[in-house]
């Protein structure tokens, strides 16, 4: 065992007990962003040495922390672009902590939270550009962002985001989809949160499983509270988009990646598939992340060219 003055490593001097290391995570620069309700956003910043590179901000799936994303920051960062890391409400870094806080839904994080935390990333990088990379939940209100507010970013990359509508899964599927989708959202409306168990193993506002269930049966983005039209706003939107789907994902699988996908009519759309020929050889909705060096390459890549090269 490694010793410092003859105390052993991750021991406090005075009395022994254990202490904990701070993660790597937990070291990255931080920026704290606040929003109406006393509610703050921890963002965590791999600054690129070129402070004109661009910038890429990840969000996460739901219920995932942002520090799960630490092996594909550090790939994105080792191919010369900045980086940026920030939970969801009420995920995380975030406080207070999701039952703590007023019920929320999809409203409030693309309309309040993202507005914030994208405007004190610029602030931090006034001369880059910022391009947005969404897995999941993350991918979708990137996408929603991106519509409603044109000039916000400069691209979207998403992967494992697809609709959640019931009939864009396979027909073998409908009914599972109908049913678990539907009953997220029937228990997020009788208990005011969604506590964790199918499909989702951790606990969610209610509003925002309320809102995913909705757009499960209708296929329509309609987050409540809103005013504004999303799907409107997602066919007239222009800011390029990279989507990735993945072979083996069963939660965002290709169908669900392509029907949302066809609701971008006016974006220029780049598709890249992950199937069994990809040296990507995690294609699972989330194991994809122990491949991040290769996915990193391709994403950053494509940010400054707006081009799919080569994937090796």
């Amino acid at each position: 065992m490694s010793t410092t003055s003859g105390t052993p490593t991750g021991q406090s001097a005075e009395n022994g007990t254990s202490t904990r290391r701070p993660s790597a995570y937990s070291l990255l620069e931080s920026l704290p962003v606040e929003v109406p309700g006393e509610i703050t956003f921890t963002v965590r910043l791999m600054p690129a040495a070129d402070p004109s590179a661009p910038v890429v901000l990840i969000l996460p799936a739901m219920v995932m922390k942002a520090k799960h994303y630490m092996h594909l920051a550090k790939s994105l960062n080792a191919q010369g672009v900045s980086v940026a890391l920030c939970d969801l409400r009420g995920q995380g870094e975030c406080t207070p902590p999701l039952l703590d806080q007023p019920n929320f839904g999809y409203r409030e994080m693309i309309e309040i939270d993202l507005p914030a935390v994208t405007a004190a990333v610029r602030e931090r990088f006034p001369d880059s550009e910022l391009h947005l990379f969404g897995h999941s939940l993350g991918g979708q209100l990137s996408l929603l962002y991106a519509a409603a507010e044109p000039d916000a970013v400069d691209s979207v990359t998403v992967i494992g985001t697809g609709t959640v509508y019931w009939r864009a899964f396979g027909i073998r599927r409908w009914f599972e989809a109908l049913r678990d989708i539907q009953w997220i959202g029937l228990v997020a409306r009788v208990k005011g949160h969604w506590p964790g168990g199918v499909l989702i193993p951790g606990a969610m506002a209610g509003r925002v499983m309320v809102d995913w269930s909705r757009h499960s049966l209708t296929s329509h983005y309609r987050p409540a509270g809103s005013s504004r039209n999303y799907d409107r706003l997602l066919a007239e939107m222009t800011t390029r988009v990279l989507a990735i789907s993945l072979a083996e994902d069963r939660l965002g699988p290709k169908s669900n990646v392509d029907f949302l996908e066809s609701k971008l009519t006016a974006a220029p759309v780049t598709r890249w598939h992950i199937d069994a020929d990809s040296p990507v050889i995690h294609r699972d909705h989330f194991e994809w992340i122990k491949d991040s060096p290769v996915i990193a390459q391709v994403a950053s890549d494509w940010v400054r060219t707006g081009e799919l090269g080569r994937v090796s």
